[in-house]
């Protein structure tokens, strides 16, 4: 988990945390720091980690807004953090962890399974249940589990039909916040678990945690939250300096297939995982199925699947069983994969028909070179206004994009120098 030290994290609020240069300063259970080192096999925290972890963990226990590069361990933080405060003698939910997506519950449940599993600490998923596993709300026993990660839709369910109490709840997280709280996201269920929260337990800890935070959810979350600390990084730094970006003319949308199929899957098959990101699930089903005509072995998830097929497809793609994924923007947000080292962007995110998707366009990219590895995306640009929205991304995070040739030599070397 190494990264840059001179990262230049900036924090705001209360300046008594002195940073963890080693978990052992953090005061934790000897069953979590076993967790930490013979599960996680971490040896040190990472920077961001060592500046969070103390505001986290130190009474009296203040807010916190985060925001940090994708892939630098913020699960870890908000997990540990969970896993700190639970009194395991009480058998009552102490610690709700909200997600957008139920593929990011499931994988933050994943690393809470592995770091307290010497702790005995029980968690549960809250998150829409399959077909063949769905028992009505009314039937449901409630919830005594110490920790519940889930997505808002259910929580909120559950918290409606009083099936989940809040009265021990001591601490709260939002994961990937700034789409928590947007008006477009899940802004309406959000605020009501909060304000459920708030009424119920006082002195419950909220952090919130995010990639990006605009300038509008910034406003708006200062509003809910109050006394808080607050870590950022600057906006210049969010563009990953690990992850080589380039752009590629396409004539029409026939040759992005051919460059998809002739360059970057013909080579990226030696590099590791790939990732194909499309706006719309029409795309997504043109694209899969002219791959899968060329002989290729693709897998496509996007929101209109069944549940548990959404989930069979992402741990097929875990388990290294695929090797190329095509999605919507349903991955684009905190989805970790160490094999992925290729990004497509097939479509460009755009947030309306003139203006790109800043915030997606940097998460995207961030599903590869995770934790200081190497990884190259490829943007295939297609017309005038691909053009536009390119050279608007590039404006905005102050970062000309390289444009490469389409031929096979120039894809090569453009792998070369992203280091794959």
């Amino acid at each position: 988990l190494s990264e840059p030290e001179d990262s230049s994290i900036q924090v705001t609020g209360d300046t008594m945390y002195k940073s963890a240069k080693r978990f052992e300063d953090l005061n934790l259970s000897p069953e979590l720091l076993k967790g930490l080192y013979v599960q996680m096999q971490f040896e040190r925290p990472s920077k961001i980690q060592e500046i969070s972890l103390p505001m986290i963990l130190t009474p009296p226990y203040k807010n916190l807004i985060a925001q940090a590069h994708n892939g630098s361990g913020k699960t870890t933080c908000f997990v540990l953090g969970m896993l700190s405060r639970i009194d395991p003698k009480l058998a009552a939910p102490q610690a709700l962890c909200i997600c957008p997506t139920r593929e990011l519950a499931i994988q933050n449940m994943e690393v809470l399974l592995k770091m307290g599993k010497f702790t005995g600490i029980t968690s549960e998923l809250g998150i829409p249940a399959d077909s063949a596993n769905y028992i009505p709300i009314s039937k449901r026993p409630p919830v005594t589990a110490q920790v519940v990660i889930g997505t808002p839709g259910t929580i909120n369910k559950w918290v409606t039909a009083r099936k989940l109490g809040m009265s021990c709840m001591k601490i709260l997280v939002f994961d990937e916040a700034d789409h928590m709280l947007a008006e477009s996201g899940f802004q309406d269920d959000s605020i009501r678990i909060m304000k459920a929260i708030v009424k119920a337990s006082v002195n419950c800890q909220v952090l919130l945690f995010s990639a990006t935070f605009g300038e509008n959810v910034k406003a708006f979350v200062t509003k809910i939250v109050q006394d808080y600390n607050q870590m950022f990084v600057k906006k210049e730094e969010l563009s990953l300096d690990s992850v080589k970006q380039y752009k590629v003319q396409c004539p029409d949308e026939l040759s992005k297939i051919m460059v998809i199929k002739d360059r970057i899957l013909e080579l990226g098959q030696k590099v590791g995982q790939t990732i194909i990101f499309v706006r719309t699930r029409n795309s997504a089903s043109m694209l899969h199925k002219s791959l899968v005509d060329y002989g290729y072995e693709v897998t496509t998830i996007q929101g209109a699947l069944r549940q548990e097929d959404r989930d069979k497809i992402i741990k097929e793609f875990k388990d290294g069983l695929t090797q190329i994924l095509i999605s919507t923007d349903l991955l684009a947000r905190g989805f970790d994969q160490s094999q992925v080292n290729l990004v497509v962007n097939y479509d460009l995110p755009v947030r309306h028909e003139s203006e790109p998707d800043h915030e997606v366009y940097l998460h995207r990219i961030g599903r590869a070179g995770r934790f200081g590895r190497k990884g190259a995306i490829f943007n295939l640009l297609c017309s005038d206004r691909d053009n536009m929205l390119m050279s608007k991304i590039e404006n905005h995070f102050n970062h000309q994009v390289a444009e490469i040739p389409s031929s096979e030599e120039d894809f090569e070397n453009a792998l070369k120098i992203a280091g794959l």
